[in-house]
């Protein structure tokens, strides 16, 4: 596997891990609705958060947030549209982006909640 993907799986464990210390319940992962596929579905009290895991190796071309592209986020929306009819939820939904950077062996984690309304 490529060393991108390993950094990829890496940080979505990071970020699952880190989610469970902040009293989330993990409900999905790596959820897919036709092109869209949503990295963490979790929920925490009567909210479900939809995360997006950006994990980059360095910060030299940009913040991991940066690159979520308007086309995936519509993906997002519509996925979780589906998702939240299909199980009949009751719920408020919020989308967020864990974005996450290596700097040697460690991690820094940064959770953005409502993370789509600052595009």
């Amino acid at each position: 596997m490529a060393e991108h993907n390993e950094l990829g799986k890496k940080g979505e464990q990071l970020a699952i891990d880190f989610l469970l210390e902040k009293g989330y319940i993990i409900i999905e992962r790596n959820y897919r609705f036709h092109k869209a596929e949503v990295d963490i579905i979790a929920q925490k009290e009567n909210t479900l958060a939809i995360i997006e895991v950006k994990t980059r190796s360095t910060i030299d071309f940009g913040n991991p947030q940066d690159f979520l592209k308007p086309k995936q986020i519509q993906r997002l929306v519509i996925a979780i549209d589906d998702y939240v009819i299909e199980n009949d939820l009751d719920v408020d939904v919020r989308f967020d982006i864990i974005a996450i950077v290596r700097t040697g062996n460690s991690f820094e984690i940064e959770h953005l909640e409502n993370a789509f309304y600052h595009f």
